[in-house]
């Protein structure tokens, strides 16, 4: 890397076994800083080292809990701007609130577009993150944002090993994209669920489009939260006469009754990222965690020397 510039990297508590992956990955120390809290519950941060003058990026994905990782977030971006770092770019593996992306009814906040406004306030000036749950949320910020994919590490995957007659499965219509570009890497075929929301993390299966039977599934999202879309899905898939069924995202949010649903469904695997840290309690036998720090730690390289971030993802 460059001598003319310093790269910092510092990290929150949301997941520094992620941070602590890209730091070897880059070769550098991982920044010596502290966050701890005040008696009150208020957020204390100590940055340990100068970073006058350095190119610093934060490792901070916004997961449960998410309102304590954000600020944790936006008191360390506004610690090293007053500490007249160079450049700040905050390195969110998993972007929070972003489901909240538009107005759907009235009176609706959207929650997207104010994290962006607040990591501008705080001094950020470039947003690294993975699999946006909607694309146009880079549209929210008025500072360059590098969208990564996570479907290059997940169709790696499936390639290693070899799922014959597989079929790709978007679980829902908006989907369709990402199970595309999975289904190309990987030379198979897709099919769509088709299904409806009643309310929020609430889906009912309406149709399947494609033919399921005796297929190999592997039904890919950007999200598993409390999974009743995924297992729901695969269920229906079942009952339509699939074989195995494999499922893949790049975030395990897996909240309230995600667990208990994953391991009594019928799917073989679940395959995810560690853009959210897996805690050793929800590891059940049905999970495989891929690691995104060698993808991040590229992105991270290529942005401090001003090379071209795309070029990563050429086929």
């Amino acid at each position: 890397m460059s001598s003319r510039k310093i790269l910092k990297i510092f990290t929150g508590n949301a997941n520094p076994q992620l941070a602590e992956e890209i730091a070897k990955y880059l070769g550098v120390p991982l920044g010596d800083s502290r966050v701890d809290h005040f008696s009150d519950g208020e957020i204390h941060v100590k940055i340990n080292e100068s970073v006058r003058g350095a190119d610093v990026f934060i490792i901070q994905p916004t997961s449960s809990p998410v309102n304590e990782n954000i600020m944790e977030l936006l008191i360390m971006i506004d610690a090293v701007r007053r500490a007249s770092a160079r450049r700040i770019t905050a390195v969110l593996p998993y972007y929070g609130y972003a489901r909240q992306d538009r107005k759907t009814r009235a009176r609706d906040p959207i929650t997207a577009k104010l994290v962006a406004n607040l990591l501008f306030a705080s001094g950020t000036r470039r947003v690294i993150t993975m699999d946006l749950h909607a694309g146009q949320i880079q549209g929210f910020f008025d500072i360059p944002v590098d969208h990564l994919p996570g479907v290059p590490i997940l169709a790696q995957y499936f390639l290693n090993n070899k799922i014959e007659n597989a079929l790709v499965v978007s679980p829902d219509l908006g989907g369709v994209t990402r199970a595309r570009d999975l289904a190309e890497r990987i030379g198979a075929p897709i099919a769509i669920i088709d299904k409806r929301r009643p309310e929020p993390n609430v889906a009912e299966v309406m149709n399947v489009i494609g033919d399921v039977e005796g297929r190999n599934i592997i039904m890919i999202d950007d999200i598993i939260d409390t999974a009743g879309t995924i297992v729901q899905g695969a269920k229906s898939l079942k009952d339509r006469g699939a074989n195995d069924i494999y499922i893949c995202c790049t975030h395990p949010v897996l909240s309230g009754p995600a667990l208990s649903r994953l391991e009594e469904s019928p799917i073989k695997e679940i395959i995810v990222t560690n853009t959210i840290s897996v805690p050793q309690e929800k590891m059940i036998s049905k999970i495989k965690v891929l690691s995104v720090a060698p993808l991040l730690g590229e992105a991270i390289i290529r942005i401090h020397e001003d090379m071209s971030v795309s070029k990563l993802f050429d086929r």
